[in-house]
């Protein structure tokens, strides 16, 4: 009887860890989410604008992202005194500028397929509602980053064209134990030259803006970023969206 009494008593051990490690992503993801502001407040925002500026070799480049809640997204920037669109999409369409000839080009049809799947699913926040969307999260563990302990967790997307063909969209996220932020994110490069490797960003410097607490201190594939002013639910202009052919 002693040995079914610790047979049992160990099965409750284990199955209990068990049930806490499928409930630790939620756990995360729910802090994160309370953190930054609430599901409330989140749900509640139509569109951010953020004024950033990029340090490139030496340069600092001012950059300006919009993004709303239907979709849309209008990526601006400033060179050597040049204002150019780099990324305009309306939810159905999207056009960029080529940087070799500075015309308005039309992206190509998987990268617009992309985007449909995620402009709307990922705003303001991909953990947002995440398994309404499709997506699955998954916890790693404990994984120390930069001296930081970080929970790790793997976010699944829904998945995206590459040359033709299906693939798992998957990042891997690092929240902060301690303030229940995100610091950093990992994801494979599946096309082009650095197809394979691992690019990764950071985040850090976390500021609150109209409750929402937003990083105004970034780090994308090595380029270094800072934002001077987030402004949210400000409209896009939709004539900025529209492609002009020249």
């Amino acid at each position: 009887m002693k040995n079914l009494s610790l047979l049992v008593k160990t099965l409750v051990i284990v199955l209990g860890i068990s049930n806490a490690h499928a409930q630790t992503a939620d756990e995360v993801v729910n802090k994160y989410i309370e953190t930054i502001g609430g599901k409330q407040k989140l749900e509640a925002v139509a569109s951010t604008k953020m004024e950033l500026v990029a340090n490139y070799q030496g340069m600092e480049i001012p950059v300006e992202v919009s993004n709303s809640k239907d979709g849309k997204m209008l990526v601006k920037i400033n060179l050597m005194g040049k204002e150019m669109t780099q990324v305009a999409f309306d939810g159905t369409t999207g056009w960029s500028t080529n940087m070799m000839t500075m015309k308005a080009e039309k992206m190509a049809s998987e990268d617009i397929e992309n985007m449909k799947n995620t402009a709307t699913k990922d705003f303001p926040d991909p953990f947002l509602n995440y398994k309404q969307k499709g997506y699955t999260a998954e916890y790693i563990g404990k994984e120390t980053k930069e001296g930081t302990e970080c929970h790790k967790l793997k976010l699944t997307k829904l998945p995206k064209s590459v040359n033709g063909a299906k693939l798992q969209d998957v990042t891997f996220y690092y929240f902060d134990t301690e303030n229940n932020v995100i610091v950093m994110t990992e994801s494979e490069m599946q096309e082009g030259p650095m197809k394979g490797q691992m690019a990764t960003s950071k985040m850090s410097n976390y500021q609150e803006v109209d409750g929402i607490y937003f990083p105004f201190t970034m780090n994308q594939f090595g380029q270094e970023m800072t934002v001077k002013k987030i402004t949210l639910n400000a409209a896009i202009d939709p004539k900025a969206l529209e492609f002009k052919a020249e």
